[in-house]
Formats: C-alpha cells, structure tokens, sequence
C-alpha cells in the first residue's frame, strides 16, 4: 500500500461479492461520502480472507483493516460468515499481542438495501483509526536482487564455506533423512551434488530445499562432517535473493508476523492476564523469555488441546518454586528462528538486532527458556550471526537440573507411562538430548520406555521454520505417533511446543483418530505439577 504522504492513513476494506458489495455500489452511484482513506479489495467471499490475508494486509501498509461480508444465514458459500467471524476475533486477539490494537480490525455484515448502514459503518471505523494514527509498521523495501554474475559467486562461496565438495556420496544421509524413510525422493547427498554441477536452479532442488526438515540428522550421520542443516539455511537465502520466494505454509502467516515485529515502531504487549500468584521483578537482571506459544495458542485455537503458554505459566512457577522472581518484557519480539531458517536473513538481523539492544539497555544479565528454539537462537545463532549478546543464556533445563541436584526436593509418583519426543534444536544442533533425560529420570512415573527412535537419532515432529508442510511431513507425524503407541506409553511428554502442534494436527486425521490420539504434557509441565519440597 502507497502513502500519498507521511500523514495519510489506509484502510483496507476487503468486501464480499454478494449482498455487500451491490450496497458499496449504491454508494458509489450516489456519490456518498465514503472517507478518503478506505481502499477496496472485492473477494467472493469472506470467509476466503484467512488470518495470514489480514495480517499481510497490516504488514504492506494499512493501518486498518475492515472485512465486510453478508447477514448470517445469506452467505451465497454457506459458512463463509461464520469462519470470517472467527478469523477476524483471532486476528484481533493476536493484534492485541503484537501491540497494533485489536480495534483496528472490523468485521461487518450489511444486506444489499443496507448501504446508508454501511456508510455509518465506514465513516465510524475510519474515525476510530484517526485518533488511533498510524499501525507503526514499517513496509521494508525488498532486499536488491543480485545480477547472475554475483548469485553464481556467492553459490560457489557457499559451496566452499560449508565444504560441500567433501561429500563422499556414501549415502548415510539418505539413509537417515526421515522424509526419505516415508518414501519422499529427497536426498541431501543428491541436491549437494546437483548444487554444485547445475547451480539453484537443477531439477528438484528447489523444491527439495524447501522441504528439508533441517532436523540435523544427515548432520549427525556424515563421516565428513557437512553440515547440510547450515547450508539449506543459507540456500534458501539465495532463493530470496532471485525473486524464488519460499514455501511458507499458513500462508506465511508467522513470517508475517515476524516481519511486523522488526518495526521499532511497534510494541508487543506480552504479559497480560497471568496468574496471580506469579511473582515477576520488574527490575530483576534475570529474564525470562517466553516465545511465540501466545501467538499459536490463538492460531490453533480451532484444533483440540492446543495450550502451549501453559509451558511459560508452568515455567514461571517453578522459577518461583525455587524464590527465583525474574523480569518479564512486557514488548517482548520473537527470536527469529524462523525468519533465518526460511533465509529471510534481512528481517532475522533487524529483529535480532531489536531484541539484543532492549536486552542491553535494560541490563539483563541472564536469560532463561524453555522453548529450544529460542534458547538454539538466542544462545548460539545471535553469536554466530555477529550480534555479540552481552548476556548469559540458559535453558530452563539447565536452571532445573542445577537447583534439582542440590537435594531437599522430591516428586510425587505420577500415575502414568510415559515415553519423550525430542527436540530436534535442543537434542542435536545443540547436542543437549542428555539434559531432559536427566529431568525425566527424576520424575516417578509407572514406566518410561522410550521410542525405537530417540535422542540423537529422534524423529522430527514434521516441520521446521513453519515451510514446506506436505503429505510427507504428515506421513513422518503419524510414523512417529505410531512409534509413541509402540510403547505402551498413554502420555507423549514433549519439550517443544511446536512438536505438540504437529503431532495434534496428525491426530486428528478423522480415519485414524481412534488409532493416533495420546495426550501430551511438556516436560516442564509434568515437573511443575509433581514437583515437592521434603
């Protein structure tokens, strides 16, 4: 969206086709006064304008966003009111998060003789967003698309850093890559060989590149050490750099998202609606850092179970349990991850540059985590990257297991068999599997077996970095779900949200339910519940 000058607001009217639309028209024919600042986009249908659709719509520009569709019971598709009510109410749950307001978002309805009701509507919406002003989301200009000449040098750069041409073809990458073992014809020895003799563009690559898990595993089984994981990330960077944008699925909903939040301009409200009992120090130099599972929490509402910010409370309570009270960042901005494992580097570093400044300015001296990616992100990968934190980062793990082993605490028995779900950040690219394994065998359960698949040789959940989610990822959840099963086990403990969103999702396939379906706890979770002093 273009700004005719600094003051100008946009608001973004996406209109059903039907009933509302022939009342916009009426308008128009009679020259009402519709404000200045409303830009209209016709769709068949509303329920067509998903969360991803409203949120990009925030991200290129408007500072609102107004979805007006048909009366309940008229919609020419049947449910097209309904789910339109219910993206807008999650859209305005997550705007409330991200700190834009959830009032900059309207849904309406009006039948065709409704018009002058709609001008009403229009002229107040728009009022509304004068007195709030801008979003304060900053439409960053694309990154320079670089000539032949230079993607050719910084593909062989590429080649040489990550020491591709060490590949010995002996296959045990294939052999261990889990979407190879669900019968996808992926093979990272393949696409390194097609890299280096036909560039990007070799057949399958590009759509290989998109579909690994990065889940370190060929990582893990290669004599020559290639780091493949690294090298995908920096590969899809080359593929934004030639306009061959990504495979981001939910409609690149979180990316979105991310990229909302590298505007210095906007300030997340993260906080709100904790627990009472929750004992938090505004001026502690110790801070804990929560993550995304808000934000999925409100995404995945319509599937069953989805409660990923009970790990955070859980995780608060036990720093509390052990008369730790840290500090919360009420605008607290997502790490990152995603954004540089889809290689979108650019926004990566504005975002990480954001958080590593806030964390400076406000003294923090230690971090704690508990969801692996943003401790893989915020301890090694700001590092790596150059960002130079000036903070001790640790997983929340670690905090445990160090205040565990000084005795005076025990467990109560927990009436469950159980079996564990890596994580593939935590458990191989941080090489850590051994540090839940040690909480877990704190714990009392009936029985802990675990899966023919764990700790370094684990099975991913399915997905990485929210891209290229297929049949295969699926048929990758449901191996492992079957596996859980295998067991014996009736509880899968879990130590990543996302893998507790993945696995859900593959349970409620509606032919296999009966067959997949466990519940499942993080491990942080089940300690804060049984967890004792003597």
């Amino acid at each position: 969206m273009n700004k005719t000058n600094e003051n100008s607001l946009n608001i973004l009217l996406f209109l059903c086709n039907w009933g509302a639309h022939a009342a916009f028209l009426n308008l128009q024919d009679e020259q009402r006064p519709i404000p200045d600042e409303i830009r209209m986009v016709r769709t068949p249908c509303t329920g067509r304008i998903d969360r991803a659709m409203m949120l990009k719509a925030f991200a290129k520009g408007a500072d609102g966003v107004a979805v007006v569709g048909c009366e309940p019971g008229t919609c020419r598709y049947g449910s097209g009111t309904a789910t339109s009510v219910r993206n807008t109410g999650d859209m305005q749950h997550i705007l409330d998060l991200m700190g834009l307001g959830g009032e900059r978002l309207r849904f309406a309805a009006f039948l065709p003789e409704q018009s002058e009701d709609m001008l009403t509507f229009l002229q107040d919406f728009t009022a509304d967003i004068r007195k709030l002003g801008h979003a304060g989301i900053e439409t960053l200009p694309p990154p320079p698309i670089a000539d032949t000449a230079q993607r050719k040098e910084e593909l062989q750069q590429l080649v040489t850093n990550f020491d591709i041409h060490a590949c010995q073809d002996c296959g045990k990458c294939s052999s261990a890559c889990p979407l190879a073992l669900v019968g996808k014809a992926f093979s990272p020895r393949a696409i390194a060989s097609a890299v280096i003799t036909g560039g990007i563009h070799a057949p399958g690559v590009r759509e290989n590149a998109w579909s690994c898990l990065t889940c370190g595993l060929c990582y893990d089984r290669c004599p020559s050490a290639v780091n493949f994981p690294a090298f995908i990330k920096d590969l899809r960077h080359l593929y934004r750099q030639s306009e061959l944008s990504g495979q981001e699925v939910h409609g690149g909903f979180f990316h979105s998202l991310m990229r909302s939040l590298t505007s210095p301009a906007v300030k997340p409200r993260r906080w709100a609606g904790l627990p009472e009992d929750i004992r938090i120090d505004p001026h502690s130099t110790t801070l804990f850092y929560g993550g995304c599972a808000p934000y999925y929490d409100i995404f995945f509402s319509k599937h069953s179970d989805v409660a990923t910010s009970t790990i955070l409370v859980d995780s608060l309570r036990l720093l509390n349990f052990f008369d730790v009270t840290p500090r919360l960042l009420e605008d607290e901005r997502c790490c990152g991850h995603d954004l540089l494992w889809s290689g979108d580097k650019e926004n990566f570093s504005r975002l990480a540059r954001l958080n590593v400044d806030r964390l400076h300015e406000l003294g923090i001296e230690t971090v704690i985590t508990t969801c692996p990616e943003c401790f893989m992100t915020l301890h090694t990968t700001y590092a790596e990257q150059g960002f130079e934190p000036q903070f001790n980062v640790i997983h929340l793990y670690d905090f445990l297991e160090e205040q565990i082993d000084k005795g005076a605490v025990c467990f109560e028995p927990l009436d469950r068999t159980i079996t564990f779900q890596d994580s593939c950040r935590l458990g191989r690219l941080e090489n850590r599997a051994d540090l839940p394994r040690k909480l877990l065998k704190r714990l009392k359960p009936v029985r802990f077996t675990e899966m023919k698949e764990s700790g370094g040789a684990s099975i991913c959940c399915g997905n990485c970095a929210w891209t290229g989610c297929d049949a295969y990822s699926k048929a990758m959840q449901v191996k492992r779900l079957e596996q859980v099963h295998a067991t014996g086990s009736d509880l899968l403990v879990t130590a990543c949200p996302k893998c507790q969103i993945h696995l859900k999702c593959a349970m409620e396939d509606p032919f296999r339910r009966e067959q997949l379906g466990i519940e499942m706890m993080d491990l942080t979770s089940i300690i804060a519940q049984t967890i004792r002093w003597e």
